[in-house]
């Protein structure tokens, strides 16, 4: 049985019907507020798609411990990267045998992870391709829109 998506999600893929029936809550689409105990490159992550999920409504007020796990492992997984970028592939055990780098472990577990968290966003390559976003009207627009259809009763 596959996990079921949040209803933000299918109304932007297009997939939501009307005539099923969603008991699912429904908390403000509030941005929460960003854990303290984040490290410095997880904040910046967060810094950087809280607004953009709380743009789009797929940010709610209890999404925080979420949000900042995906933060975490992107910070952990980036981290990992860089200390095999320093140290190679490749690592000598006790016996001066070569061995892979632990971080290859590390960087492949947090990814992952990444990976899956994105999902639950909306955020991975596959979940956009399944999202159409039309892009929001601005005051100007809709002027223009009224002033090319007219009022309701102007076409007969």
């Amino acid at each position: 049985m596959t996990a079921r998506k949040p209803t933000n999600l299918k109304k932007l893929e297009g997939t939501y019907r009307r005539d099923r029936a969603l008991n699912e809550p429904k908390p403000a689409p509030l941005a929460p507020k960003r854990p303290a105990w984040l490290s410095s490159e997880a904040k910046k992550v967060w810094n950087e798609l809280a607004p953009k999920l709380e743009q789009v409504g797929c940010l709610t007020k209890v999404d925080g411990e979420t949000l900042a796990l995906l933060c975490t492992h992107y910070a952990t997984a980036k981290q990992a990267a860089e200390i095999l970028k320093l140290e190679g592939l490749v690592d000598h055990d006790e016996r001066g045998l070569a061995r892979k780098h632990p971080m290859l472990q590390v960087l492949r577990d947090n990814s992952a992870a990444y990976l899956k968290y994105c999902q639950e966003f909306g955020l991975s390559p596959k979940a956009r391709g399944r999202i159409d976003v039309t892009e929001p009207f601005d005051e100007e627009d809709q002027g223009m829109a009224r002033l090319l259809t007219g009022p309701p009763n102007w076409r007969r």
